[in-house]
């Protein structure tokens, strides 16, 4: 079974300087119906103007991936990380027994255009940790390449729940299929373009639950990208 979750039917919220769309309940946002599918419990399309970010804040007992889609992001956090992630990087924040962190727009003319997104883990209490890889243009497109997930494998970031994240880039009539586990779930969210998923049309902001399947074909359309969590 699939089910859609639209991008206009998400939570939205226009700060001025922070424009956001929540896929699941978040903050201010709460849908009873949408509080996350499986460990997956949120994620977050936003678009940072120039200059503004989030101040420093705290977080625990979360795994944290970052995928920015345009300009580029600067995090700073309390293990003594500083960085600046750019289309093509995965970023992963264990949070574990507590960790503090800002994130801005650096860019003094350029809008960053993000995916935050957060997956509970296995067990409370680990140790925070940081970890931040770059995937190539030519590594993401025409296939499903493995971004994060609990091993390492593929050179992916490592994080600690049974969860595999996959990113694509498809061309206009290209087509990547995945197989799933029996009792596995997944999630699809389209980043950019559009995309045909087992023959059901998504769009950009577009989301799809995904149950009782045992394969998964996404069919690209104009600018496609996509993300891919196999989930417990």
């Amino acid at each position: 079974m699939i089910a859609i979750r639209p991008a206009r039917e998400r939570g939205h919220f226009d700060h001025g300087w922070l424009d956001t769309y929540h896929t699941f309940s978040f903050s201010e946002y709460w849908d009873e119906r949408f509080m996350g599918w499986g460990p997956l419990r949120v994620i977050n399309e936003d678009r940072v103007q120039p200059g503004q970010g989030f101040p420093t804040h705290g977080h625990r007992d979360m795994e944290i991936i970052t995928y920015v889609l345009e300009g580029a992001l600067e995090h700073r956090d309390s293990l003594g990380t500083g960085s600046v992630i750019r289309p093509g990087d995965v970023q992963r924040m264990s949070a574990g027994t507590g960790v503090r962190h800002s994130e801005y727009n650096p860019s003094p003319t350029e809008p960053l255009h993000l995916l935050q997104i957060w997956i509970t883990p296995l067990r409370r209490g680990i140790p925070p940790g940081y970890e931040q890889k770059s995937f190539a243009e030519t590594g993401l497109r025409g296939r499903l390449r493995l971004v994060a997930s609990p091993d390492g494998s593929e050179g992916s970031v490592t994080i600690h729940q049974d969860a595999r994240v996959f990113v694509t880039r498809l061309d206009r009539g290209a087509e990547v299929k995945h197989a799933l586990a029996r009792g596995r779930r997944a999630w699809v969210q389209v980043a950019h373009g559009t995309i045909a998923l087992n023959g059901s049309a998504l769009v950009a902001g577009d989301g799809a639950a995904v149950s009782d399947e045992a394969s998964l074909a996404i069919a690209g359309g104009a600018g496609s990208e996509a993300l891919l969590f196999d989930l417990p």
